[in-house]
């Protein structure tokens, strides 16, 4: 039914129990596209041997570089975007292929699956904070239990996109490798070719193991990125334009523009003006 796009990077412990989820708790044949950033640690050798599509990089490429590489393998129509640290629930896909039937699988829309983590984010339900303490039965016995509607906005990952439209605004932004700071870049360039749906689903769930992957190495300042190129915050995108984490009313509309919003509208430019300075002296 779908591509599913994982990038990993000497994180194989997750990703076997990533891919296994997806094998597990899936209604649906899906097309699995790892990129594999390094794979020093029995990654490249474990794929090798195994059924999934592939790309690599020798070196850490990021993820924006990794999404952008494995996508280009794409076949399916529509494509989910993924992390090797994450736990797919049962229904995940039978969540995003409903919500595409009612929809008549429109294209121009951005869906996002629910993360649970085990913490005090999202939807909160603690069953581990590694491979090695991860209670698998907890989970399976009691996510569906916990009620979560849907919601404007997303979680980012897992997102599902049509193939067509991640081309027409060329997936990821490069600039924000290995990749902080992406994935609003990502919604905003969606949202400048017209696009209005953004849908996260209660239903979708994923369980997140609190990025282990962007915990091994320094990353971009991806704010200090958006900024510069949109002349806005994120925040003030999420909450202006996205209206991230209310509940779903539907499509968006065009941001109200009151006091509030000029009022922020301005403190993002004082912030745009004072780190141009700052870029223009430290270049």
């Amino acid at each position: 039914m779908f591509s599913v796009i994982i990038p990993t990077y000497n994180n194989l412990e997750y990703l076997k129990l990533c891919l296994t989820s997806i094998q597990k708790n899936s209604k649906y044949s899906h097309e699995i596209i790892i990129h594999i950033n390094e794979g020093k640690d029995g990654t490249k050798e474990f794929l090798d041997n195994q059924k999934y599509i592939t790309t690599y990089s020798e070196t850490n490429a990021g993820v924006c570089v990794a999404f952008n590489r494995a996508v280009k393998k794409a076949s399916r129509k529509f494509i989910v975007l993924a992390h090797d640290d994450m736990y797919f629930c049962p229904g995940w896909d039978i969540a995003f292929a409903e919500e595409l039937d009612k929809l008549n699988n429109r294209e121009d829309l951005f869906l996002s699956g629910t993360m649970v983590q085990p913490f005090s984010s999202y939807l909160e339900f603690d069953c581990g904070k590694t491979f090695k303490d991860f209670d698998e039965e907890k989970l399976l016995n009691g996510v569906h239990k916990i009620k979560y509607e849907d919601f404007q906005g997303t979680h980012w990952q897992p997102s599902l996109i049509a193939k067509k439209t991640w081309d027409m605004v060329d997936g990821f932004s490069e600039e924000f490798s290995p990749g902080l700071g992406s994935d609003p870049d990502f919604n905003m360039k969606l949202w400048n070719i017209g696009v209005r749906l953004f849908k996260g689903l209660g239903r979708c769930r994923v369980y997140h193991f609190s990025s282990v992957s962007l915990r091994k190495k320094a990353w971009n300042n991806g704010a200090k990125i958006f900024l510069l190129k949109w002349g806005m915050s994120i925040k003030f995108f999420k909450k202006y334009y996205l209206k991230s984490d209310t509940p779903f009313k539907g499509q968006l509309n065009e941001p109200k523009k009151n006091f509030y919003y000029y009022f922020d509208l301005i403190k993002c430019k004082l912030a745009y003006v004072f780190h141009s300075i700052l870029s223009k002296r430290n270049a």
